[in-house]
């Protein structure tokens, strides 16, 4: 493990020499992900994508890419678009990226299960706000506003998240 990886433990995060409060899915942690099971998958995840809304925060780092209106996220595992960054009009199933509420005003996209997604093994992998303490994701690792944005400032793409195997089955 490197200083620069961020690796979930049963009392948050631990990154940059520091413990950082999180949520995770109302899942728990589990081996075998699979789309719609609320869980946060175990193992080790790259950071591949910093998304932000221009119209509510500051870019935060050189290599984050805006969130506009028209930006989706398919999670129609029958789709060949599944699991990607997809843009409006889109029938398929899809999460809007453009929340009103403000949980992904910054999303730090995760590889799990892409770019070569696999049918059902779930989608939509992030780190982003959380809804308040405690409250679980869909899966994700969520943190408060504040912490978030010191996080992305100090990471690159590549950035390891680490969710031990050894967590499989604890609850959020």
């Amino acid at each position: 493990m490197s200083a620069h990886d961020l690796r979930l433990t049963p009392a948050g995060v631990r990154f940059a020499g520091r413990l950082w409060p999180c949520s995770i899915g109302r899942g728990g942690v589990r081996l075998d992900k699979c789309e719609g099971d609320g869980a946060t998958p175990a193992g080790t995840h790259r950071i591949v994508g910093l998304l932000y809304r221009p119209d509510r925060v500051a870019r935060p780092a050189p290599w984050a890419e805006p969130i506009g209106p028209g930006d989706r996220w398919c999670d129609a595992p029958d789709h060949p678009a599944y699991n990607h960054h997809v843009r409006a009009p889109f029938g398929a199933s899809h999460e809007n990226l453009r929340r009103a509420d403000p949980m992904y005003d910054l999303v730090l996209v995760t590889d799990w299960n892409w770019p070569v997604a696999r049918p059902g093994r779930g989608s939509a992998i992030f780190l982003h706000q959380w809804r308040r303490p405690g409250y679980p994701t869909a899966g994700c690792i969520a943190f408060s506003r504040t912490d978030l944005h010191r996080i992305a400032a100090r990471i690159t793409p590549g950035t390891r998240v680490i969710v031990p195997p050894t967590l499989a089955g604890r609850a959020s």
